[in-house]
């Protein structure tokens, strides 16, 4: 099994090697026109970026000193989004590439300017050498001087829109999440409970980049929505109590009529799900572990994740759903979209859970799609209706392409009269 895991780990970095080698190739070497100080520059930044990456990744895993976390992270993690977008703008330049060179050549061939009659007496003007003939494809190398034109174009062009989007998906991260408002209309809720506020927010991924300011900016968000309930639905954390525990602080401001509720996310369990689960508590949250508490209008419950079951502390949704009363409404807080089946055999209205992030990471979504049966939003299964939150933070980069952050208030709706 260890070699097993050793040789997908070796084919995983040449992958990754291959990769950064063939952008280097298209910004680096083709930009420039001969080994110098900007080449050396260029390959730098290429060696050094992918080991900053790989060198977070193992700090943040390994339990790595805090500050040494923290001086990896930033330059690590975001140099990870960076080469994403690099790599993508490359290959998008590839396309591009021959209608520049085929501009450049017809530039290149338009006729000599007609000769002005010289004045009498005058010497006449040396003749400018005569051009070679120009090469038809595949005929001969093209002109090093166009050649190196229209790879400083493409190139230059590819990195101003990767560095962009990575500039544009942080601050969108670092400003905050937005909210968003959904009502989600259940048959068994009665008149009394219509318009019941819960807000929803999931994926906070407190780490060494994402610290204090950034859990008090989504508490103040979410107090600001005046919510009846709180559901934090897993993934607050990435890291463990002794290095995070201050920056989950500003949770203990969280405020709702009927409480905030907690339970685990596949994270908590890379970072020490049970010291979290009392930490949480001791802030004043209320942990749901594979558990159930009436409220006075539906029953509210909650599963753990199923990482648990590595340390066989798995959902059960057996002991959190399995003598409640069937004609009561009943939401249930689970932190992945896959949960949703198990939900609907236990007779659940509503699942409320987070864990995709929406993707991320433009086109990281075509991936969530593929591995969760709800990437974002609000969907039916059977009689059991499942939203899924984008999530507040961020995973690794601090960074979101194409799935804005968001902290949902999810209104009740009865039906009934």
């Amino acid at each position: 099994m260890v070699i097993v895991l050793v040789l997908v780990a070796l084919a995983v970095l040449a992958v990754v090697a291959g990769l950064h080698w063939y952008v280097w190739r298209r910004l680096v070497r083709d930009t420039t026109a001969a080994p110098g100080r900007a080449r050396r520059a260029g390959t730098a930044v290429f060696v050094v970026g992918p080991v900053l990456m790989v060198a977070a990744l193992v700090a943040e895993r390994s339990g790595a000193p805090f500050w040494l976390q923290r001086t990896l992270a930033w330059p690590g993690f975001l140099w990870m989004a960076l080469a994403l977008y690099l790599l993508l703008a490359v290959v998008a330049g590839e396309a591009v590439r021959p209608l520049l060179r085929r501009l450049t050549r017809r530039r290149a061939a338009r006729p000599a300017p007609v000769p002005v009659a010289v004045p009498a007496g005058t010497a006449p003007a040396p003749e400018p050498p005569e051009a070679a003939p120009e090469a038809g494809p595949g005929s001969g190398p093209q002109d090093p001087s166009r050649r190196l034109f229209v790879s400083r174009v493409v190139g230059g062009a590819a990195a101003t829109a990767a560095v962009a989007t990575v500039g544009y998906g942080t601050y969108g991260v670092l400003r905050g999440p937005r909210v968003k408002r959904v009502t989600v209309p259940l048959a068994k809720l009665p008149r009394s409970a219509h318009g019941f506020r819960i807000a929803v927010v999931s994926d906070i991924h407190l780490s060494p980049v994402l610290g204090r300011g950034f859990a008090q900016r989504v508490v103040d968000t979410i107090n600001a929505t005046q919510p009846d309930l709180i559901a934090v639905v897993g993934d607050l954390v990435d890291g463990s109590v002794p290095d995070l525990g201050p920056a989950a602080a500003p949770l203990a401001q969280l405020s709702a009529r009927h409480g905030a509720y907690f339970v685990t996310g596949n994270h908590e369990y890379f970072s020490g799900a049970g010291q979290w689960v009392e930490e949480v508590r001791r802030l004043g949250l209320r942990p749901l572990e594979n558990a159930r508490t009436e409220l006075p209008a539906f029953d509210l419950a909650g599963v753990n994740d199923v990482q648990g079951e590595s340390e066989g502390q798995g959902p059960d949704f057996g002991r959190a759903l399995g003598d409640r009363d069937p004609a009561r409404a009943c939401v249930l807080l689970a932190h992945q979209p896959v949960q949703i089946h198990e939900a609907v055999r236990h007779g659940v209205d509503l699942q409320l859970s987070g864990h995709t992030h929406g993707g991320q990471l433009w086109p990281g979504s075509l991936f969530a799609a593929a591995a969760n049966p709800t990437v974002a939003g609000l969907e039916r299964y059977g009689d059991t209706q499942l939203y899924v939150s984008r999530g507040a933070g961020a995973w690794g980069p601090p960074t979101r392409v194409g799935a804005p952050s968001d902290i949902t208030v999810v209104e009740l709706a009865s039906r009934q009269t």
